[in-house]
């Protein structure tokens, strides 16, 4: 019985194996050309966003549902409508919070952590994260989607996010979804559904 198992395990590990393949030099770079294309030619994004909070001391992954909402050159805009109403504005380098209704800002002009993440989370939702000087970057070809995974140098940041993965269409080259994972191995993992590039989208949104 024991053999069993282990011959089973053993299957499992080819089976996974196989499915994450490596991409090639010229792949990466046909890749690459067609999300910095899309992005070049983004003006604003909305979507909806189911996020996945996984904690390992609970058995269950925590669930939220909200609304993504990005215009160039960087506001963004996070709004949580299920189970609770909480929204994070990012504009003007600073951070805005309404939580049902209590309302607080935060000034991150100055706090050069807190530039870095609303620059790690713009340059996310865009999917253009391929700066080789702030990342080791690795690339993959999963199924129907690419994965890149994202693996920061600053010293500091690592003392948060640990790791990005990002996957991709393959046939459009728009993130599908977004996992930043901490130190601890908790992650956040963000997927998108129904997102739109270069709908019209009035400032206002993006009022506290």
């Amino acid at each position: 019985m024991r053999n069993i198992y282990t011959l089973l395990f053993l299957c499992i590990g080819i089976q996974i194996s196989n499915a994450q393949k490596s991409l090639t030099t010229e792949e990466i770079s046909t890749f690459k050309s067609a999300v910095e294309k899309l992005d070049s030619n983004t003006q604003t994004i909305v979507s909806d966003f189911v996020q996945y909070k996984h904690l390992s001391f609970l058995n269950n992954d925590v669930e939220t549902q909200g609304k993504l909402a990005f215009k160039v050159p960087g506001l963004v805009k996070w709004e949580y409508t299920s189970p609770y109403k909480y929204s994070v504005i990012f504009k003007d380098d600073k951070l805005f919070i309404d939580d049902e209704g209590d309302k607080s800002k935060i000034d991150i002009g100055s706090n050069k952590m807190f530039k870095g993440l609303n620059s790690l989370i713009t340059n996310s939702v865009k999917g253009n994260m391929f700066d080789e000087n702030a990342f080791e970057i690795s690339y993959f070809k999963v199924d129907d989607f690419y994965l890149v995974k994202f693996i920061p140098k600053d010293e500091n940041m690592l003392q948060f996010i640990a790791k990005f993965e990002l996957k991709f269409d393959i046939k459009t080259s728009d993130v599908t979804e977004v996992k930043m994972i901490e130190p601890s191995e908790d992650y956040t993992k963000i997927v998108f559904k129904n997102k739109i590039r270069n709908t019209t989208l009035d400032e206002a949104v993006f009022n506290n």
